[in-house]
C-alpha cells in the first residue's frame, strides 16, 4: 500500500510542478544518496555504512526502515518514469540528478559494487549515464582498488561519445597507480593530452607516484618537469612522489635536489618528504647527510616518526657509526616514538659490525622485551651474535 501511495505522490508532484523541482525525484535522490550506501554481508543482518571509510552499524529496526525507503524510492522512480512521457526532459534531468547523487554517495562511502549496480539500474530504467555518473563510478572503482573496472568505465564513456573530464581521468590514473600499473597510468596521461584535456596537479601526481611504485625514477622526474611546464602549481604530494622515486632508484642526489627545490618554490617539505630523503641517503651510504636531514626536521618543527628514525639508524649502521645509531635509538625513546623491528635490527647490525657484541645482545634482548614480531633480518642477527659468543 505504501508503494502505491508513493507512486501516486510521485506522479502528483510531477503534475503540479512540471517546470520546477520534482518532489518525487527529490525523494529518490534522498533515498539513493543516503539509504543505499551499503549493506555488509554479516550474519547479524545489520547495515554497515562506510562513509569516509568509517563504519557504523544499523539496528534491525533501522534496517527495516531503510529497506522500506529503498522500495518507496524505486516505486517513485517508476511513477516518475510514467510521468516522463508527459513532461519530457524536465523529469529526465531530475532522474539523472537522483541517480548521480546515489552513485556519488556510494563513491564517498567506498562502495564500488553498489556504485556499479546503480549504473546498471540506470540503464535498465532507461536513463543513460552521463559524464557525472561515469566519473563517480570511476572514482568509486579507484577507491576500491578496481583499476580494470575504472578503465572499462572510461572506455565506455568514450564509446558513448561522452568526453571524460579531468576528474574522472585523474581517478583512472590514480587507480592504475595504486595497482602499480605505471604503463597504463602514463597511457592515460598521454590520452588526456591528445584529447586536449589539460591534466592538473592531481593527474600528474598520480602519474609520478605510479612511476615511483614501478621503479621508474627517470620517468617520475620527467613528469615532474612536465608538471612545471604545464604550470598547474606542483604540490607537496607531487614532490614527495618524485623524492620517493629517487629513493627507490638509489638516487640520493636527485632526492636532495628535489627537497631543496621545494624550499625554493615555497613548498614546505613534510614528514613524508624528509623520510624519503633520509632513506635515499641511507641507500646511498650518506650517513652524515641523513643525520643532517633529521636535524632539519627538528628545526622545521616536524615530528620525526619511526620511519625517519629507522632510516637514520640504518644510515649510521652502513657508515659504521654505532654510537650515533644508539644515540638515535635513545632519542626515539625520549621522544616517545616506539622503535620497531627495523630500528632494532639496524642498531644490532651497527654494533655487531664494529665488534660491540655485548651492546648488540642487549638490543636483541630489548626486542624480546618489547614483544616485537621476528622477521628475517632479526633472525639473521640472532644467528650472527650466537655464533660469536
Amino acid at each position: 500500500m505504501r508503494e502505491v501511495r508513493a507512486v501516486a505522490a510521485g506522479a502528483g508532484a510531477v503534475g503540479r510542478d512540471a517546470g520546477g523541482e520534482v518532489g518525487a525525484n527529490r525523494h529518490l535522490a534522498t533515498v539513493l544518496g543516503s539509504a543505499r550506501v551499503g549493506r555488509a554481508s554479516s550474519g547479524s543482518g545489520h547495515w554497515r555504512c562506510t562513509a569516509s571509510c568509517g563504519r557504523r552499524r544499523w539496528s534491525p529496526t533501522q534496517l527495516r526502515r531503510w529497506d522500506q525507503r529503498v522500495r518507496e524510492g524505486r516505486a517513485v522512480a517508476a511513477g516518475s518514469g510514467a510521468a516522463e512521457r508527459d513532461v519530457g526532459g524536465e523529469v529526465r534531468a531530475q532522474r539523472h540528478f537522483s541517480y548521480n547523487a546515489g552513485i556519488s554517495a556510494c563513491e564517498k562511502g567506498c562502495q564500488w559494487q553498489r556504485a556499479l549496480a546503480l549504473l546498471r539500474e540506470m540503464r535498465e530504467a532507461g536513463v543513460e549515464p552521463d559524464v557525472v555518473s561515469l566519473g563517480a563510478g570511476v572514482s568509486a572503482c579507484e577507491k576500491g582498488g578496481q583499476w580494470q573496472r575504472a578503465l572499462a568505465l572510461l572506455r565506455e564513456a568514450r564509446e558513448a561519445t561522452l568526453e571524460p573530464n579531468v576528474i574522472s581521468c585523474s581517478a583512472g590514473i590514480s587507480a592504475c597507480e595504486k595497482a602499480k600499473q605505471w604503463q597504463r597510468a602514463l597511457a592515460l596521461l598521454s590520452e588526456m593530452l591528445e584529447e586536449v584535456l589539460e591534466p592538473n596537479a592531481i593527474s600528474y601526481s598520480a602519474g609520478i607516484s605510479a612511476c615511483e611504485k614501478g621503479g621508474q625514477w627517470q620517468r617520475a622526474l620527467a613528469l615532474l618537469s612536465e608538471l612545471w611546464k604545464a604550470r598547474p602549481d606542483p604540490t607537496a604530494t607531487s614532490y614527495n612522489a618524485g623524492i620517493s622515486a629517487c629513493e627507490k632508484g638509489e638516487q640520493w642526489q636527485g632526492a636532495l635536489a628535489l627537497l631543496r627545490e621545494m624550499w625554493e618554490v615555497k613548498l614546505q617539505p613534510d614528514v613524508i618528504s624528509y623520510s624519503a630523503g633520509i632513506s635515499a641517503c641511507e641507500k646511498g651510504e650518506q650517513w652524515h647527510r641523513a643525520l643532517a636531514l633529521l636535524s632539519e626536521m627538528w628545526e622545521a618543527k616536524l615530528k620525526r616518526d619511526v620511519i625517519s628514525y629507522s632510516a637514520g639508524i640504518s644510515a649510521c649502521e652502513k657508515g659504521e657509526q654505532w654510537q650515533r645509531a644508539l644515540a638515535l635509538l635513545s632519542e626515539m625513546w625520549e621522544a616517545n616514538v616506539e622503535p620497531n623491528i627495523i630500528s632494532y635490527s639496524a642498531g644490532i647490525r651497527a654494533c655487531d659490525r664494529v665488534g660491540q657484541g655485548q651492546r648488540a645482545i642487549w638490543l636483541l634482548t630489548a626486542t624480546r622485551d618489547a614483544k616485537l614480531e621476528s622477521n628475517v633480518a632479526s633472525f639473521s642477527d640472532t644467528l650472527i651474535i650466537a655464533m660469536r659468543r
